[in-house]
């Protein structure tokens, strides 16, 4: 079999394919994709702590590009001299700027804050004006540790009191009457559960029995003709209605006794005569009877 290519072209093909290999691993590692274009710019820094090379860069939160290196100004000692890749497609308006930011995932990334009222852009090429906003250590460090400097003099006595609370005689009551409380909150419980286990199915018998007597008597009731019975109820009250009406009037003798008040005086003064005629025949009996035990001579 014929061979097309000599054992050191082939040495030499393979190293080339490995070296191009090689190039674009170490680059994908650094988060670059030689095979996407992108547009080069220059931000200058006063401070890169955390930032590193193939750090993220974002606006509003997307990410745009990547960090290709830091340089640091040796001989001039100015601020330092970040290179950024944007994709080609992003364009800087004019008066933009870059913050740099820290997160507890991610590490350091710039921030590009973009001026959105203007129509001119940066050229490829150009650099552009970059801060530090303060990070979540910086604001540990300017608003929590003043505060904790201020509380270091007094821990000590903060201590001192924690110990005399600790201590403290009543406090160890405390606990006893609430150890007690939760012992007899225990034993409660316990009681109401004894009696939910063997009362209450009793009381749910009694109400269940109540509620077919109930059910019994509304049936009961249902039997009853209401509308005879409410009749003989009106016929009644009708004929109360009728002596009511008889009493006072005078074509009948109640009516005449109830309302005829010369009735009355006679009925009272045969009344008194006949009190008086008695009182007189108790004590003079002989006027009214005469007795003989022999016979009149």
């Amino acid at each position: 079999m014929k061979k097309f290519f000599s054992k050191e072209i082939t040495i030499a093909l393979v190293t080339i394919i490995s070296l191009i290999a090689l190039y674009v691993g170490v680059n994908h590692l650094k988060g670059v994709n030689i095979f996407k274009p992108s547009n080069m710019y220059y931000v200058k820094m006063p401070n890169v702590s955390e930032l590193q090379t193939s750090s993220p860069v974002y606006v509003d939160g997307f990410k745009v590009g990547l960090v290709s290196s830091i340089e640091f100004p040796y001989t001039n000692q100015e601020d330092i001299l970040v290179v950024i890749s944007l994709d080609k497609k992003m364009k800087i308006p004019m008066d933009s700027h870059f913050e740099l930011a820290t997160s507890l995932t991610s590490g350091a990334y710039l921030n590009l804050v973009m001026n959105r009222y203007v129509s001119k852009y940066y050229n490829i090429g150009d650099t552009i004006i970059g801060n530090a906003s303060p990070g979540l250590m910086d604001k540990v460090a300017n608003d929590i540790l003043p505060g904790v400097e201020k509380l270091l003099p007094h821990l000590d006595s903060i201590l001192y009191g924690i110990k005399l609370l600790v201590n403290n005689p009543a406090l160890t009551t405390s606990m006893e009457n609430l150890a007690l409380t939760t012992s007899n909150l225990e034993k409660s419980t316990q009681r109401f559960e004894s009696m939910v286990n063997n009362q209450l199915p009793q009381i749910l018998d009694n109400m269940n029995q109540l509620s077919g007597d109930l059910t019994q008597i509304s049936g009961q009731l249902k039997q009853i003709d209401l509308t005879a019975t409410m009749g003989k109820v009106d016929a009644t009250l009708q004929n109360l209605d009728q002596f009511s009406r008889q009493l006072n009037e005078t074509d009948n003798s109640l009516g005449l006794l109830m309302n005829d008040k010369s009735l009355y005086n006679n009925l009272d003064s045969t009344a008194v005569n006949a009190s008086l005629l008695l009182r007189d025949l108790r004590e003079n009996p002989k006027r009214y009877v005469h007795f003989s035990l022999f016979g009149r001579k």
